[in-house]
C-alpha cells in the first residue's frame, strides 16, 4: 500500500506563507498597533505607522524561518509537522532569513536611532526562542518574551525610549502567549517525551499544564487592567476585559475536550479575537478622547 503524497499548496508564495504561519502576524500586531496609538496619544505620524507595520512583519517572519531551519530535522520526525520541510528549500529559507532580518534593522534605523539599536537586541530575543526547548522547561515564556517585543517596540519607535506602559503590556503579553502555548504544546506531549524536548508540559503533564495555562490566562486579565492604569486608558478599553475574558474561557473548555482539531480551532479563533478586541477597543478609547 502506498502511502498518499502530501496536499501542498499549489503556489511558491502560498507554501512560504504556510510555512511561517503568516495568518498568525494578527497575535503580535494589534498589540504593537494599540501600544503605538496610546504612546502617540491618537493617530500615529503615517510614516511611522507604515514602518512599524514593515518591522513586525519582516521580524516575525524571520522569528518564523529561523524556528523552521532551527527545528528542520525535528518537525521531519513529528507527526503533526512532518510535511514543513516540503513547503521549501532549505537553502531558499535561509536565504529569505538574511533578508528578513536585515531589512527589519534598516526599517527599525529608519524610525529613530534608538529603535535601529535595540532592533538587534529584539532579532536575539525572538531568535533565541527558537533554541530553549534544548534546555529548559520554560521555553513557553520566552515565547511571551519574543512577542512582548512587539509593544515595546512600538513604543519606542513613536517615543523614542521605553516607559512603564509597554513593559506592563508586554507582561500581560508573556501570561496570554505562555498560556495559549502551553495549551498548543499538548498536541506534542508524547512526541516531545520521546524526543527528550523541553517543555512544562513534559515535566507537568497535560492537566496540571492546562491549570497553569488558566492561571496565566488570569495573570494576562490583571495585566491588562494595570495597563489601562498606568496609560490613564478610559471606559471604552475596560469594556473590552469581559470579551477578552469571554474569549480565553472558550479556549480553556475547548482544550479540556483534548480533541485536536477543536485545540486548533480554537488556538486561532479565541486567539484572534483577543487581540483584535484589544486593538480595537484601546484605539476607540484614545481617539474619543484626543
Amino acid at each position: 500500500m502506498t502511502t498518499p503524497k502530501p496536499c501542498l499548496p499549489a503556489t511558491a508564495v502560498a507554501r512560504f506563507l504556510q510555512l511561517i504561519r503568516f495568518s498568525h502576524t494578527i497575535f503580535a500586531l494589534p498589540f504593537a498597533l494599540a501600544a503605538l496609538v496610546v504612546a502617540a496619544r491618537g493617530w500615529p505620524d503615517g510614516r511611522v505607522f507604515a514602518l512599524v507595520l514593515v518591522c513586525m512583519i519582516l521580524a516575525r517572519t524571520a522569528a518564523m524561518l529561523f524556528n523552521r531551519l532551527v527545528d528542520w530535522s525535528i518537525d521531519q520526525r513529528n507527526p503533526r509537522t512532518a510535511t514543513r520541510h516540503l513547503l521549501l528549500p532549505q537553502p531558499v529559507a535561509w536565504g529569505l532569513l538574511v533578508l528578513c532580518a536585515a531589512g527589519f534593522i534598516v526599517a527599525a534605523a529608519a524610525i529613530n536611532s534608538v529603535a535601529g539599536l535595540l532592533s538587534l537586541v529584539a532579532l536575539a530575543i525572538i531568535f533565541f526562542y527558537s533554541v530553549t526547548k534544548r534546555f529548559t522547561d520554560a521555553t513557553h515564556f520566552f515565547l511571551g518574551v519574543a512577542l512582548a517585543v512587539a509593544p515595546a517596540g512600538a513604543w519606542v519607535a513613536q517615543t523614542g525610549r521605553l516607559e512603564l506602559p509597554p513593559l506592563v503590556l508586554g507582561l500581560g503579553v508573556i501570561c496570554w502567549v505562555a498560556g495559549f502555548d502551553l495549551i498548543y504544546a499538548t498536541q506534542d506531549y508524547e512526541f516531545d517525551r520521546r524526543e527528550g524536548l523541553r517543555s512544562l508540559v513534559v515535566k507537568l503533564g497535560i492537566a496540571r499544564s492546562l491549570r497553569v495555562a488558566q492561571w496565566l490566562h488570569l495573570g494576562m486579565l490583571v495585566a491588562l487592567g494595570a495597563f489601562g492604569v498606568v496609560a490613564q486608558l478610559g471606559l471604552i478599553y475596560y469594556c473590552t476585559t469581559p470579551l477578552i475574558a469571554a474569549a480565553l474561557v472558550y479556549e480553556h473548555r475547548s482544550a479540556a475536550s483534548a480533541d485536536l482539531a477543536g485545540i486548533n480551532r480554537a488556538f486561532f479563533q479565541s486567539n484572534a479575537f483577543v487581540s483584535a478586541v484589544f486593538l480595537v477597543g484601546t484605539v476607540a478609547d484614545v481617539v474619543s478622547r484626543s
